[in-house]
């Protein structure tokens, strides 16, 4: 029983940290194309500066705390995540 249930803690945490990766991913490719699509219509170059520091800081900050997030279930996963499982055993 505890190794199904270990198992299934392991799957949950695997399937979440690679849905957190890839919006990390998504984020990253949208604020890249919107950067480069609105380029073009940006005429004065310190906005141009401005924007791309701004968009710079924003994939850091968001990248960082989905790191620190994934970081922080994979510590914690058993009560986390056994928690969910209890409740979703409950529920059936």
């Amino acid at each position: 029983m505890a190794n199904d249930l270990e198992s299934r803690i392991d799957a949950m945490y695997s399937r979440d940290r690679i849905f957190a990766w890839g919006f990390v991913i998504a984020l990253w490719a949208t604020v890249l194309f919107v950067l480069l699509a609105v380029q073009s219509y940006i005429t004065d170059s310190s906005i141009l500066v401005v924007s791309w520091i701004a968009a710079a800081l924003l994939l850091l900050f968001n990248t960082t705390s989905i790191w620190a997030m994934v970081r922080h279930y994979g510590h914690d996963k058993s009560h986390i995540y056994g928690t969910d499982i209890k409740h979703l055993d409950a529920g059936r």
